[in-house]
């Protein structure tokens, strides 16, 4: 197995653009601030693309025809896993032939023991998983239910925990329409209020940031690359100020939300988004042209 190391045309866009003003500054002086690292580095941040199946698929049954969109992805330009449901991660696990690896959509911070309905990275690492993704929008309150939310606090409680098991980890952060309608500053704003809590456990060759727009998850509608590209640049930036400017220039973070085969070239070619995180296209054979177009984007 091959494991994760260091290393649109037609694009639809939310419909009301957020405005271009003064209170933007803060955040655009990061993005050109990090523009450097992004330009710099790209050679060196190997391109890490995800597959995240939700709650899918509903028959054991659909299993295999999904494992083969992952096992059609040359791996050899980028790095791929694939988080299939609690159900099924007994089923992809062993199965995936590409150099592809298995990604649980979540976990426990305590191990085994009396904790229903969990699963622990203890367990994980007994199979022979070496990735886990967690921060998800719909695990911290955009379920659309009234389930409880899992606050940035658990989420660095958890990640120091897989950490320290030895597992790597996708760290998902994002922010509502809400928010983005405020301009980049409130969206920087959020992010960062998501990431201040985990910002010393953000070791590159163990942690992938993933930045989820939730107003873009599942709804067709993409931020433009222009729009992503700056968000990643100030998300960067905001690290090499507040962790170091080496930890900025390794780490890889991630777009996702609506990504398909169809806007990836376009986004790929942005300097700061170094893969992405499929949703609903990682379960069509698609997928395997999303990882070829950031591979070919960042060779």
């Amino acid at each position: 197995m091959h494991c994760m190391t260091y290393g649109t045309r037609h694009v639809r866009t939310i419909s009301r653009e957020p405005p271009v003003d003064p209170p933007n500054m803060l955040a655009r002086t990061f993005a050109r601030t990090s523009a450097r690292f992004g330009t710099r580095t790209l050679a060196t941040r190997m391109p890490i693309v995800g597959g995240n199946w939700k709650c899918n698929p509903k028959t054991p049954e659909e299993v295999p025809a999904l494992i083969d969109n992952i096992n059609a992805c040359d791996t050899s330009g980028c790095e791929v896993y694939v988080c299939p449901s609690p159900l099924h991660v007994g089923l992809v696990q062993g199965k995936l032939t590409s150099g592809a690896v298995v990604a649980p959509q979540n976990c426990n911070f305590t191990g085994c023991g009396a904790y229903t309905g969990e699963m622990a990275v203890d367990q994980m690492a007994a199979m022979g998983i070496t990735w886990v993704l967690i921060g998800h929008s719909e695990r911290r309150g955009e379920f659309g239910l009234p389930t409880p939310k899992e606050s940035n606090e658990l989420l660095a409680t958890k990640l120091k925990y897989i950490l320290d098991k030895g597992l790597n980890c996708v760290f998902a952060i994002g922010e509502p329409l809400p928010i983005r309608e405020k301009g980049l500053d409130a969206v920087l704003a959020e992010c960062v209020e998501q990431l201040k809590d985990v910002k010393d456990l953000l070791d590159p060759a163990r942690v992938v940031i993933a930045y989820e727009p939730v107003w873009a998850i599942g709804t067709g509608v993409t931020a433009s690359p222009e729009q992503a590209q700056e968000t990643h640049a100030a998300i960067r930036a905001w690290i090499a100020k507040e962790v170091s400017p080496a930890v900025a220039e390794g780490i890889r973070i991630q777009y996702g939300g609506s990504a398909n085969a169809k806007n990836a070239p376009d986004l790929s070619a942005m300097p700061d988004i170094d893969g992405f995180l499929v949703g609903g296209a990682s379960l069509k054979p698609e997928f395997a042209d999303i990882v070829a177009a950031i591979a070919k984007a960042k060779a």
